[in-house]
């Protein structure tokens, strides 16, 4: 949302919920804080004092926090406003939409077809937004998303402004690829005629996919989906070329193998090949959005700054977790700091540990950091077992040795010790880094490798070689 939209969005609800309009001050403490600004600046701005200021805004995030039913601050305005807005957009969808089966069929007597006499980047002479057809059925529920803005700013500019159509987003399980890209749905949706969430979780085959999006975006009964895989490729293809469609794939591994390096298909799902590529290759007007804990391999090959396919390797939230201790009620803010840096910024792995503090340390984090070990538990390990798992043993012969240092190593050292050839050494280093399972640092113009401290609590803990 930009900083407009976000003000008639906090005056509707505000209106809806107390009958009142936000005032100008109000509007100007939304607009500020939206952009960044000091109280003191928007006091300048606003010509009274700082204290007046803080005074309104006490009361406006205590009028916010009533109507969105959530506590609302300045550092969680804009994810409480887009969490808002996405729950809306989820709760609403069904009133224009009759959903049967796998099929959402649009209630609006008026066709969304596109014309065939019109170019698919040709206006209308009709100047309102086209309705957006959304099928969000096999989406997961909304969770709160931790400060992302730069990350929805990048997704939204590849996709919007640069017309990218295919991007990835990769990152260990927990680190929010799946509630990043729920929140972008509400943020780009009005570019897009269609857009579709779908769920690999299950590992489908290819023509079970291409059936149930071709249902969806034809929205015929009378029209017959062709039985091949490269009729309904073909068929996909012309309509994502005609239309403007926004098809987000979750769980993105789960058609990838286990045994072998990083992007590897299940020889079952090898044809997903073909769709990625031709997605990633053609010319069309709409956008694919893979969730995945790995980039599958052709992706590696097709991305690029000035190519329609890009790769989005989510990192920890740094600082912004500070607001689920908050909410865990943890002490010691001094300390968070150096809880953050251990568990890396992983959301899940932050909620696990804060809750294991909260639960036997009745929330003190420095008596929990007394004791200088990284904690895992078994539901922290448990997100880790079924990733480390599906490692190639190339790869576990790697992780264990890296879990034996406690500082970086060079390639030259890995070399010496781990008995593996240049081109071994080199391909298991690459498919860990895509993975999000080593970390690489440049020191003195050498590159030294290292795993994160959950990672390598959990090697030695739990022996992988």
């Amino acid at each position: 949302m930009d900083v407009k939209e976000v003000l008639r969005f906090a005056d509707e609800m505000v209106f809806a919920k107390t009958g009142e309009h936000l005032d100008d001050l109000q509007k100007a403490i939304l607009r500020g804080v939206w952009e960044g600004q000091k109280y003191s600046q928007i006091a300048k701005t606003s010509y009274c004092s700082e204290g007046h200021v803080r005074n309104i805004a006490s009361k406006l995030w205590k009028r916010l926090s009533n109507v969105l039913g959530e506590e609302v601050t300045p550092s969680n305005l804009r994810s409480a406003l887009e969490r808002r807005q996405l729950f809306i957009v989820s709760s609403n969808f069904g009133n224009d939409f009759l959903h049967i089966g796998n099929v959402n069929v649009c209630t609006d007597t008026q066709s969304s077809e596109v014309p065939k006499d019109r170019s698919p980047s040709t206006p209308t002479s009709d100047t309102s937004q086209p309705q957006t057809r959304l099928d969000l059925a096999d989406a997961p529920h909304i969770s709160s998303l931790s400060d992302r803005t730069s990350e929805l700013a990048t997704l939204e500019k590849w996709i919007v402004q640069e017309k990218c159509t295919l991007a990835t987003i990769s990152g260990l399980s927990g680190i929010g690829k799946t509630a990043l890209s729920l929140h972008l749905i509400p943020q780009i949706q009005h570019n897009f005629e269609y857009v579709i969430w779908r769920s690999l979780r299950h590992s489908p085959p290819l023509e079970t996919t291409l059936k149930n999006l071709l249902e969806f975006l034809l929205n015929q009964p009378e029209i017959e989906i062709p039985s091949s895989i490269p009729e309904r490729l073909s068929l996909l293809m012309e309509f994502l070329r005609k239309n403007r469609c926004l098809i987000i794939l979750d769980d993105v591994q789960t058609i990838l193998s286990s045994g072998q390096l990083a992007g590897n298909y299940r020889p079952e799902c090898e044809n997903y090949s073909i769709l990625f590529r031709q997605i990633g290759e053609t010319t069309h007007n709409s956008c694919l959005i893979l969730n995945s804990w790995e980039p599958p391999r052709e992706i590696t090959a097709l991305k690029g700054k000035k190519s329609p396919v890009r790769t989005l390797k989510l990192k920890g939230i740094g600082a912004a977790a500070a607001e689920i201790f908050r909410q865990k009620s943890l002490l010691n803010p001094e300390q968070w700091e150096n809880l953050i840096n251990a568990y890396r910024g992983n959301p899940l792995w932050l909620k696990i540990v804060a809750t294991t503090i909260q639960e036997i340390f009745r929330g003190r984090v420095a008596e929990f950091l007394k004791y200088d070990m990284l904690f895992l538990g078994e539901e922290l390990a448990a997100t880790l077992h079924p990733q480390i798992n599906r490692l190639s043993e190339l790869e576990k012969k790697l992780i264990s040795r890296l879990s034996r240092e406690a500082n970086s190593v060079s390639i030259e050292q890995l070399l010496q010790d781990a008995d593996l050839s240049p081109s071994e050494l080199f391909n298991g280093l690459q498919s860990l880094g895509r993975r999000s399972l080593v970390e690489i640092e440049e020191q003195e113009n050498e590159s030294l490798f290292n795993l994160c401290p959950v990672v390598r609590q959990y090697v030695i803990s739990n022996p992988v070689c």
